[in-house]
């Protein structure tokens, strides 16, 4: 059966298939529970890109896993960061002595996350760890302290599997290129 999306111009090339989401989850799923195994942990997923993801991935975890939510907002409605990381809903559960794993979709400007790890280090985790989905070629994980990567992936804007542009094609199975428009309008 056709998508409604197999029309869309705005949609490109694909960069991660259904299948290698599949996979790569499961991959990850089962690393972190044999991590995790002594001390299962809180994931606190970004919201919203990450809550497809964050939603396979603990399905993925075969440990007693509980859920908080953060929404921070860097992009707006735009393909392009502001520069200004704010918090738009904040944890509802405490932190102190907890082992925190921070569920993220897309390590891009790395601006969010190194925001996000130092409000969440403030508050007395017993160890903090980051999970993300994607993160653009063009950055070391090493520089990043990312404990779990599921993708390295170009530069380019993409959407899919959580990721938007207006709040459009979260709902996609896969991960794929937005064609580029000479401005995005919302």
């Amino acid at each position: 059966m056709p998508s409604p999306y197999d029309s869309d111009p705005r949609l490109g090339e694909l960069v991660v298939s259904q299948h290698e989401l599949d996979v790569r989850v499961a991959e990850l799923g089962r690393q972190i529970t044999l991590d995790y195994a002594e001390h299962p942990p809180l994931l606190v997923g970004v919201l919203k890109g990450a809550f497809m993801f964050m939603s396979d991935l603990s399905r993925a975890i075969d440990l007693p896993v509980e859920f908080d939510f953060m929404a921070v907002a860097s992009y707006g409605s735009t393909t392009r960061t502001s520069g200004v990381v704010r918090i738009v809903k904040d944890l509802e559960l405490d932190l102190t002595g907890r082992h925190v794993l921070l569920v993220e979709d897309i390590i891009d400007s790395g601006l969010t996350l190194s925001y996000l790890r130092r409000t969440l280090l403030a508050r007395d985790p017993a160890s903090l760890a980051v999970c993300s989905l994607l993160v653009r070629d063009h950055y070391e994980v090493e520089d990043l302290d990312l404990a779990y990567v599921g993708f390295r992936i170009p530069s380019d804007f993409v959407v899919g599997y959580g990721l938007d542009v207006g709040e459009r094609y979260r709902n996609l199975p896969f991960v794929c290129h937005l064609i580029a428009e000479p401005e995005v309008r919302r």
